[in-house]
């Protein structure tokens, strides 16, 4: 019995193991504002994010409550009103940055392609951007912007303010995982 376990031990040890590098300090910020009105501006640093350089598959996730906004109540109106935190408390992509190659990488960024589905308010829809990537002391940058429709995810904006806030969200993420 004993040199069963030993030997389990043994091959369990020796197995490849997927590389995977993270971040539980990504930074995702989103604007929704419209011209000559109020900012419409959050920025949460506390989204996770994992990474595997070999397959390049990518998984991020923000909680819903951890955006701030300048303005207090801009804060508590979208968690209560429009993304319904207390139902839908995050917002999740996965994805792969395609054709990657890890051993390509320097500290000037390469510009790759990510697909994949992002799940937010209870509705999930495939998206495509782009990728700055790039090597950094110890661990891989990676820089994206693209833009979000708010009725693709049913985020309903109250008719009041439906001329200040635009259904078109700019959104930018960060993350240095190693």
């Amino acid at each position: 019995m004993k040199t069963i376990s030993i030997l389990l031990v043994l091959v369990i040890a020796t197995m490849p193991r997927q590389e995977k590098m993270l971040t539980k300090t990504g930074k995702v910020t989103f604007e929704a504002s419209i011209p000559a009105f109020e900012e419409v501006k959050a920025v949460s640093e506390t989204v996770t994010c994992i990474f595997n350089p070999k397959t390049g598959d990518i998984q991020s996730q923000v909680l819903m409550k951890s955006f701030r906004f300048k303005i207090a109540l801009m804060e508590e109106h979208f968690n209560e009103n429009y993304m319904e935190s207390n139902k839908y408390p995050k917002g999740t992509f996965r994805g792969r940055i395609e054709d990657f190659d890890a051993s390509a990488l320097t500290a000037t960024a390469k510009e790759y392609i990510v697909t994949g589905s992002m799940e937010m308010h209870g509705k999930t829809k495939d998206i495509a951007t782009k990728a700055k990537v790039r090597k950094i002391d110890g661990g891989i940058e990676i820089i994206s912007s693209f833009s979000l429709n708010t009725d693709d995810y049913g985020i309903q904006i109250p008719s009041v303010v439906k001329s200040k806030v635009s259904k078109k969200v700019n959104v930018k993420s960060e993350f240095t995982v190693k």
